[in-house]
């Protein structure tokens, strides 16, 4: 058989294994009544026979064949570095509230916890949209508004360890959120790193799948490395080989500065990364000097790998991208000659008030709803596990009464801040389970719309059961911090519905924000603006959960905060059955149709 009949045999299995919208039988159509190009049933148009045949013989995508890995690595571990000192905290941010104050109760303390959480989000929220614009902007780029956001996180880090009360650890709090917007910023990075929609399901999810990294991480370290002096007294304490005749002065003045020490030295590590290695991925920078990536490839080249003078490649331009629209081609070029690196088209912006479409708004909407009760459940978690047992030899007032099921139970399961940096850590390996293992065959088949309408509905499932974990038999009576198996496997049941929602809820919702964005022009800005509202729901999600928490501490109903959640996840899931999929590019501004169509006829003759 000759090369010709079998690409000919192949273009029939091809065209026979593709049913047509409707149940159009399995023949080829010859077009519509209004000359639109026949519709598979996935609603995408028939590519042409050669297309077909081309893209069939596509190895599947894994890990292994994502373009740029070195440029995604460099953006996953900046984005590990937030994460881990953001969850590491959570771990004795309870216990540190009370060192502010040993008097307040644990109502009071669940309160200031909501602020504290919330003040960083508060701030976020305020200049999120901001950073997006600077994102956006020649004159500064994703990659400085990164370097700020890494560098501003270290200072407030540093702060609040070092803080002596409330307002202060308030306020390095506030000055993280608002000089961070690095989330944005990362997603427009990653999409205009990787352009091709078949690869987006893995490259977005790293940053989700780098933070439960990080959620495994930063408790465990803020559980081990907070209040060292009365954790490890043999090793800082009075009388110990470092502490000296009084112990360690500085830790014992500052018992939750460690950590805080230790998430820093992330950050600036992660920060130098950025700047030695990352590449600008804004269209009309990357041909700009970088002194930073000069200075990293002379490091490279001088210092670590001598006899090695290779050069990675830098990302495309879209005038070296695709020859047939969809495709994506990764060129590979050094040092770019004047015959090689074409001078950037200057590209029209589209309008602000222009950027809000239907469907943008819907997935917005959706977006905030989400990030609500995930980001109230974050903070209600390590309250609900620090939160003291109920104790019916000794109840607090006013809940002197009895506990009686199904509704009328308080308390918490009083852990120590090791065992909570254990659960949160239970979290994040669930999480990273599922995202390595059971999210991309998921994904692939079912999509990115049905997945996030699907695993929405996990959440007011897990928030419901949540708060009666604190009725679970324990081996050790109250007021002692609960333990036994059955209450760590309970524990392990309700977090595995609530890892499995967020595991593919989170990446879905940024893929349908990176795809709701009208126009090139304004990608940073729209993730800008999502991570805005993001902080915003952020902001209040906390605030009143913390409030609601503490109320039904004293009124002897703790499930009243997670029921309110179940209800927001409900209200969560009939948002996600409004937002549909956009394309990422759907207003043209006036040439860019015709430009975009000159570009594939020549590309086709390349």
């Amino acid at each position: 058989m000759n090369q010709g009949t079998a690409d000919r045999d192949a273009r029939k299995r091809a065209d026979e294994e593709t049913p047509l919208l409707g149940g159009a039988s399995q023949h080829k159509s010859t077009g519509t009544d209004d000359d639109s190009p026949p519709v598979r049933a996935t609603g995408l148009p028939l590519i042409d026979e050669d297309e077909q045949v081309e893209r069939a013989k596509e190895p599947p995508v894994t890990w292994r064949s994502l373009p740029r890995k070195d440029q995604l690595l460099i953006l996953t571990l900046a984005r590990l570095s937030e994460p881990l000192t953001q969850t590491s905290l959570q771990s004795y941010m309870f216990y540190q509230l009370k060192s502010f104050d040993p008097s307040l109760p644990d109502s009071t303390i669940a309160y200031q916890a909501g602020i504290l959480q919330g003040a960083f989000s508060a701030t976020q929220f305020l200049t999120a949209v901001f950073w997006g614009r600077i994102a956006d902007s020649e004159w500064v780029g994703r990659k400085r508004v990164i370097l700020v956001g890494l560098l501003g996180t270290t200072i407030a880090a540093l702060g609040f360890g070092f803080s002596h009360s409330f307002t202060t650890a308030v306020i390095f709090r506030s000055i993280g959120g608002a000089l961070n917007g690095n989330v944005g910023v990362m997603r427009t990075m990653i999409s205009e790193i990787i352009k091709e929609k078949r690869y987006q399901s893995r490259a977005f999810l790293l940053l989700p799948m780098t933070f439960n990294v990080g959620v495994i991480i930063g408790p465990l370290l803020g559980g081990i490395l907070a209040a060292p002096i009365a954790t490890y007294p043999w090793l800082f304490g009075p009388g110990s080989w470092l502490g000296g005749e009084d112990g360690v002065g500085w830790m014992r003045r500052w018992p939750y500065a460690l950590p805080n020490l230790v998430s820093a030295v992330f950050l600036f590590s992660a920060a130098c990364a950025i700047y030695f290695g990352m590449e600008e991925t804004l269209y009309s920078l990357r041909d700009k000097p970088d002194y930073g990536l000069r200075i990293g490839r002379w490091i490279r080249n001088r210092l670590c790998f001598r006899h090695s003078k290779k050069d990675h490649d830098p990302l495309p331009t879209e005038s070296s991208a695709t020859a047939r629209p969809g495709v994506q081609r990764q060129p590979s070029y050094g040092t770019a000659s004047s015959d090689q690196a074409a001078k950037p088209k200057p590209r029209q912006k589209l309008p602000f008030h222009r950027i809000f479409t239907r469907n943008v708004l819907l997935t917005f909407l959706a977006h905030a709803t989400l990030a609500w009760h995930v980001g109230t459940f974050n903070n209600l978690w390590f309250v609900f596990l620090s939160s003291s047992r109920f104790d019916p030899e000794h109840p607090v007032p006013p809940s002197h009464h009895s506990q009686s099921l199904p509704f009328n139970f308080t308390g918490g399961l009083g852990l120590p801040p090791a065992r909570i940096g254990m659960a949160l850590a239970i979290l994040g390996c669930i999480g990273l389970l599922l995202q390595l293992v059971v999210y991309p065959l998921v994904t692939t088949r079912l999509g990115t719309v049905r997945c996030y309408r699907i695993f929405l509905l996990l959440f007011p499932i897990a928030y419901v059961i949540i708060p009666y974990l604190a009725v679970i038999p324990s081996k050790t009576p109250p007021p002692q911090p609960a333990s036994g198996p059955l209450v760590w496997i309970a524990i392990t049941v309700v977090l595995l519905f609530v890892v499995g929602g967020r595991t593919f809820a989170l990446p879905s919702s940024t893929i349908l924000i990176n795809n709701c964005c009208p126009h090139p022009s304004v990608l940073g800005t729209i993730h800008g603006i999502g991570q805005s509202v993001s902080s915003g729901s952020r902001t209040l999600g906390p605030m009143l959960g913390g409030w609601v928490f503490g109320l039904g501490l004293k009124v002897g109903v703790v499930g009243v905060a997670w029921w309110m959640l179940a209800c927001f996840g409900l209200w969560g899931a009939f948002l996600g059955t409004l937002v549909r999929e956009g394309s990422g590019h759907e207003i043209f501004l006036p040439g860019e149709k015709e430009d975009e169509e000159d570009e594939a006829v020549n590309g086709d003759r390349r």
